[in-house]
């Protein structure tokens, strides 16, 4: 079994900063890529951010500048901190990872329960 838990969502102003954390648990062997995905309402499930076990990230350009992406693979842990928020942030956050639970198999994709982020005065 593999579990990620994601925290640091909630209510904040436009402007403001947010810090989200996900953290994978359960039989892992290595993780691959992390990443955040978010989905407004109405609208499809959307990157965020990625970032390889290497350490290197790309965003979507509505974020560049004003998010970056970490992980700490001692703790099976990636981050997402988000400034500047605008409302158009608003929706909820998924983290995702690409887990091998064994050296000899191929990552599986695993995803988060989400953790709704609204942005809003």
């Amino acid at each position: 079994q593999v579990q990620l838990v994601e925290s640091g969502g909630g209510l904040v102003q436009p402007g403001g900063s947010l810090r989200l954390s996900c953290a994978a648990s359960g039989s892992i062997f290595s993780i691959n890529a992390m990443g955040w995905y978010r989905q407004a309402p109405g609208k499809q499930r959307e990157l965020v951010a990625a970032i390889t076990r290497g350490g290197r990230s790309n965003y979507a350009d509505s974020v560049k500048g004003r998010a970056t992406i970490s992980r700490d693979n001692a703790k099976n842990t990636v981050y997402l901190q988000m400034n500047s928020l605008k409302p158009e942030d608003t929706a909820v956050y998924y983290c995702n990872a690409d887990i091998k639970r064994r050296s000899w198999s191929l990552g599986d994709s695993y995803w988060g329960q989400g953790t709704q982020v609204t942005v809003s005065s």
